[in-house]
Protein backbone atom coordinates (compact mmCIF):
# COMPACT_ATOMS: atom_id res chain seq x y z
CA UNK A 1 0.00 0.00 0.00
CA UNK A 2 2.76 2.12 1.06
CA UNK A 3 6.24 2.99 -0.97
CA UNK A 4 7.90 5.14 1.36
CA UNK A 5 6.93 3.97 4.72
CA UNK A 6 5.62 0.78 6.17
CA UNK A 7 2.67 0.27 8.57
CA UNK A 8 2.47 -3.18 10.59
CA UNK A 9 0.47 -4.34 13.00
CA UNK A 10 1.21 -6.46 15.89
CA UNK A 11 -1.89 -7.24 18.08
CA UNK A 12 -3.12 -3.71 19.59
CA UNK A 13 0.35 -2.10 18.61
CA UNK A 14 1.00 -0.50 15.17
CA UNK A 15 4.46 -0.12 14.23
CA UNK A 16 5.21 3.14 11.28
CA UNK A 17 8.16 2.84 10.04
CA UNK A 18 10.06 5.52 7.60
CA UNK A 19 11.17 3.72 5.04
CA UNK A 20 13.51 5.46 3.26
CA UNK A 21 17.29 4.13 4.40
CA UNK A 22 19.27 4.82 1.43
CA UNK A 23 18.42 8.58 2.14
CA UNK A 24 18.66 8.36 5.83
CA UNK A 25 14.77 8.46 5.78
CA UNK A 26 14.00 11.98 4.45
CA UNK A 27 10.93 13.33 3.73
CA UNK A 28 9.57 13.89 0.41
CA UNK A 29 5.94 14.71 -0.82
CA UNK A 30 4.80 11.15 -1.21
CA UNK A 31 6.42 10.45 2.39
CA UNK A 32 4.58 12.95 3.80
CA UNK A 33 1.26 12.18 1.94
CA UNK A 34 1.45 8.35 3.09
CA UNK A 35 2.32 9.88 6.42
CA UNK A 36 -1.00 11.26 6.45
CA UNK A 37 -3.01 8.32 5.09
CA UNK A 38 -1.04 5.75 8.10
CA UNK A 39 -2.26 8.18 10.91
CA UNK A 40 -5.52 8.28 9.65
CA UNK A 41 -5.87 4.33 9.68
CA UNK A 42 -4.72 3.55 13.11
CA UNK A 43 -6.97 6.40 14.09
CA UNK A 44 -9.99 4.55 12.66
CA UNK A 45 -8.72 1.49 13.65
CA UNK A 46 -10.10 0.08 16.52
CA UNK A 47 -8.17 -2.66 17.16
CA UNK A 48 -4.72 0.07 17.34
CA UNK A 49 -4.02 0.79 20.91
CA UNK A 50 -0.36 2.30 20.61
CA UNK A 51 1.14 3.54 18.01
CA UNK A 52 5.27 3.56 17.57
CA UNK A 53 7.36 5.80 15.04
CA UNK A 54 10.33 4.57 14.36
CA UNK A 55 13.15 4.71 11.03
CA UNK A 56 14.66 2.14 8.76
CA UNK A 57 18.58 1.62 9.07
CA UNK A 58 20.72 4.35 10.84
CA UNK A 59 18.75 6.81 10.74
CA UNK A 60 15.51 8.26 12.37
CA UNK A 61 14.95 10.76 10.09
CA UNK A 62 16.69 13.66 8.29
CA UNK A 63 13.91 15.71 7.12
CA UNK A 64 13.30 16.78 4.25
CA UNK A 65 15.36 14.83 1.18
CA UNK A 66 17.75 17.48 -0.86
CA UNK A 67 16.14 16.01 -4.38
CA UNK A 68 12.74 17.16 -3.51
CA UNK A 69 14.45 20.47 -2.21
CA UNK A 70 15.84 20.83 -5.93
CA UNK A 71 12.45 20.95 -6.94
CA UNK A 72 11.01 23.16 -4.01
CA UNK A 73 13.74 26.17 -5.33
CA UNK A 74 11.60 26.31 -8.76
CA UNK A 75 8.53 26.06 -6.81
CA UNK A 76 5.59 29.30 -6.74
CA UNK A 77 4.54 30.53 -3.60
CA UNK A 78 1.43 28.93 -3.77
CA UNK A 79 3.31 25.32 -4.52
CA UNK A 80 5.42 25.81 -1.46
CA UNK A 81 2.09 26.53 0.92
CA UNK A 82 0.49 23.95 -0.37
CA UNK A 83 2.85 21.69 0.17
CA UNK A 84 4.11 23.30 3.51
CA UNK A 85 -0.32 23.08 4.65
CA UNK A 86 0.40 19.16 4.44
CA UNK A 87 3.42 18.67 5.90
CA UNK A 88 1.48 20.97 8.95
CA UNK A 89 -1.27 18.58 8.54
CA UNK A 90 0.24 15.22 8.90
CA UNK A 91 2.67 16.50 12.14
CA UNK A 92 -1.01 17.68 13.38
CA UNK A 93 -2.66 14.17 12.82
CA UNK A 94 -0.10 12.93 14.84
CA UNK A 95 -0.17 14.83 17.73
CA UNK A 96 -3.96 14.86 17.93
CA UNK A 97 -4.03 10.68 17.51
CA UNK A 98 -6.79 9.60 20.70
CA UNK A 99 -3.79 6.91 21.31
CA UNK A 100 -0.13 6.57 22.39
CA UNK A 101 2.36 7.75 20.04
CA UNK A 102 5.87 6.35 21.04
CA UNK A 103 8.97 7.13 19.39
CA UNK A 104 11.66 4.92 19.23
CA UNK A 105 14.64 7.22 17.91
CA UNK A 106 17.41 4.31 16.17
CA UNK A 107 19.35 7.24 15.18
CA UNK A 108 19.83 10.72 13.63
CA UNK A 109 17.06 13.22 13.14
CA UNK A 110 17.80 16.60 11.85
CA UNK A 111 15.18 19.13 11.00
CA UNK A 112 11.89 18.07 10.31
CA UNK A 113 12.21 14.55 11.58
CA UNK A 114 12.42 16.25 14.81
CA UNK A 115 9.10 17.67 14.32
CA UNK A 116 7.86 13.75 13.84
CA UNK A 117 9.41 12.82 17.20
CA UNK A 118 8.15 15.85 19.32
CA UNK A 119 4.61 15.01 17.86
CA UNK A 120 4.79 11.54 19.52
CA UNK A 121 3.60 11.75 23.61
CA UNK A 122 6.92 9.77 24.55
CA UNK A 123 10.00 9.81 22.83
CA UNK A 124 12.60 7.43 23.63
CA UNK A 125 16.28 7.87 21.63
CA UNK A 126 19.50 5.66 21.05
CA UNK A 127 22.60 7.20 22.85
CA UNK A 128 24.06 7.23 19.51
CA UNK A 129 21.67 9.08 18.00
CA UNK A 130 22.25 13.26 17.12
CA UNK A 131 19.62 15.68 16.48
CA UNK A 132 19.80 19.01 15.07
CA UNK A 133 17.25 22.04 14.01
CA UNK A 134 19.63 23.44 11.80
CA UNK A 135 17.50 25.38 9.41
CA UNK A 136 18.91 28.50 9.43
CA UNK A 137 21.83 27.69 8.23
CA UNK A 138 19.96 27.27 4.69
CA UNK A 139 18.32 30.51 5.39
CA UNK A 140 15.08 28.86 6.61
CA UNK A 141 13.35 28.19 9.83
CA UNK A 142 11.85 24.86 11.22
CA UNK A 143 8.26 26.88 11.10
CA UNK A 144 5.80 23.36 10.44
CA UNK A 145 7.49 22.02 13.17
CA UNK A 146 7.73 24.87 15.57
CA UNK A 147 4.64 24.42 17.42
CA UNK A 148 5.36 20.84 18.76
CA UNK A 149 8.96 21.57 19.26
CA UNK A 150 8.30 24.31 21.22
CA UNK A 151 6.28 22.28 23.66
CA UNK A 152 9.01 19.96 24.13
CA UNK A 153 11.58 21.72 25.06
CA UNK A 154 10.17 25.15 25.79
CA UNK A 155 10.79 28.62 24.49
CA UNK A 156 14.44 29.18 26.02
CA UNK A 157 16.02 26.07 24.69
CA UNK A 158 13.89 27.12 21.60
CA UNK A 159 15.64 30.46 21.24
CA UNK A 160 18.49 28.65 21.65
CA UNK A 161 18.80 25.74 19.30
CA UNK A 162 16.41 27.44 16.50
CA UNK A 163 18.99 30.82 16.17
CA UNK A 164 22.20 28.62 16.50
CA UNK A 165 21.06 25.52 14.75
CA UNK A 166 24.16 23.64 16.60
CA UNK A 167 23.25 19.44 16.90
CA UNK A 168 22.20 18.25 20.06
CA UNK A 169 24.05 15.01 21.07
CA UNK A 170 21.26 12.57 22.90
CA UNK A 171 22.00 13.02 26.28
CA UNK A 172 21.72 16.76 25.37
CA UNK A 173 18.13 16.04 23.96
CA UNK A 174 17.16 14.29 26.78
CA UNK A 175 18.46 17.27 28.91
CA UNK A 176 16.31 19.91 27.56
CA UNK A 177 13.33 17.25 26.95
CA UNK A 178 13.41 16.86 23.22
CA UNK A 179 13.68 12.74 24.23
CA UNK A 180 12.22 11.44 27.38
CA UNK A 181 14.89 8.38 27.65
CA UNK A 182 18.48 7.53 26.56
CA UNK A 183 19.18 3.77 26.53
CA UNK A 184 22.20 1.58 24.38
CA UNK A 185 21.14 1.25 21.23
CA UNK A 186 20.72 -2.88 21.89
CA UNK A 187 18.55 -1.44 24.50
CA UNK A 188 15.89 0.25 22.38
CA UNK A 189 13.77 -2.15 21.09
CA UNK A 190 12.85 -4.39 24.65
CA UNK A 191 12.86 -0.91 26.38
CA UNK A 192 10.24 0.99 23.74
CA UNK A 193 8.09 -2.58 24.17
CA UNK A 194 8.23 -2.59 27.64
CA UNK A 195 6.53 1.21 27.46
CA UNK A 196 4.46 -0.21 25.41
CA UNK A 197 2.85 -3.14 27.74
CA UNK A 198 2.89 -0.63 30.27
CA UNK A 199 0.82 1.73 28.25
CA UNK A 200 -1.73 -1.61 27.27
CA UNK A 201 -2.50 -1.88 31.12
CA UNK A 202 -4.03 1.34 31.01
CA UNK A 203 -8.11 2.16 29.81
CA UNK A 204 -8.07 3.58 26.09
CA UNK A 205 -10.89 5.99 26.67
CA UNK A 206 -8.75 7.43 29.99
CA UNK A 207 -5.63 7.48 27.64
CA UNK A 208 -7.54 9.41 24.50
CA UNK A 209 -9.42 11.88 27.26
CA UNK A 210 -5.43 12.51 29.09
CA UNK A 211 -4.48 13.46 25.38
CA UNK A 212 -7.60 15.68 24.86
CA UNK A 213 -6.62 16.71 28.36
CA UNK A 214 -3.29 18.07 28.26
CA UNK A 215 -4.16 19.60 24.72
CA UNK A 216 -7.26 21.50 26.02
CA UNK A 217 -6.36 22.66 29.36
CA UNK A 218 -3.28 24.66 28.69
CA UNK A 219 -5.09 27.13 26.52
CA UNK A 220 -8.01 27.30 28.69
CA UNK A 221 -9.08 29.90 31.86
CA UNK A 222 -9.32 28.91 35.39
CA UNK A 223 -12.79 29.58 34.98
CA UNK A 224 -13.46 27.26 31.71
CA UNK A 225 -11.25 24.93 33.27
CA UNK A 226 -13.59 24.24 35.90
CA UNK A 227 -16.55 23.31 33.71
CA UNK A 228 -14.22 21.28 31.16
CA UNK A 229 -12.53 19.00 33.60
CA UNK A 230 -15.42 18.62 36.11
CA UNK A 231 -17.31 17.19 33.30
CA UNK A 232 -14.83 15.04 32.09
CA UNK A 233 -14.01 13.12 35.00
CA UNK A 234 -17.95 12.53 35.60
CA UNK A 235 -18.67 11.47 31.66
CA UNK A 236 -15.80 8.83 32.43
CA UNK A 237 -17.14 7.77 36.11
CA UNK A 238 -20.35 6.70 34.55
CA UNK A 239 -19.23 5.25 30.78
CA UNK A 240 -18.65 1.64 30.67
CA UNK A 241 -14.80 1.41 30.77
CA UNK A 242 -14.83 3.99 34.00
CA UNK A 243 -17.13 1.57 35.36
CA UNK A 244 -15.38 -1.30 34.84
CA UNK A 245 -11.76 0.51 35.74
CA UNK A 246 -13.53 1.17 39.24
CA UNK A 247 -15.03 -2.34 39.78
CA UNK A 248 -12.05 -4.25 39.02
CA UNK A 249 -10.27 -1.93 41.79
CA UNK A 250 -12.31 -2.37 44.12
CA UNK A 251 -12.70 -6.59 43.50
CA UNK A 252 -9.12 -6.42 42.51
CA UNK A 253 -8.97 -8.19 39.69
CA UNK A 254 -7.51 -6.98 36.45
CA UNK A 255 -9.64 -4.64 34.02
CA UNK A 256 -10.80 -6.29 30.90
CA UNK A 257 -9.00 -4.24 28.28
CA UNK A 258 -6.22 -6.00 29.68
CA UNK A 259 -5.39 -8.99 27.59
Amino acid sequence: MFRTIRLATEGEVARLTFARPKVHNAFNAEMIGELAQAFDLVKTDASVRVVVLTGEGKSFCAGADINWMREIVNYSYEQNLSESLQLAEALHKLYSLPKPTVAMVNGTAIGGGNGFLSACDIAVASDEAQFGLSEVKIGLVPAAISPFVIRKIGESKAREYFLTGKRITAQKAYEIGLVNQVVPPFYLRDTVDELVRLLLTSGPEALASCKELIFQVPQMSLEEVKEFTARMIANLRVSEEGQEGMASFLEKRKPKWIK
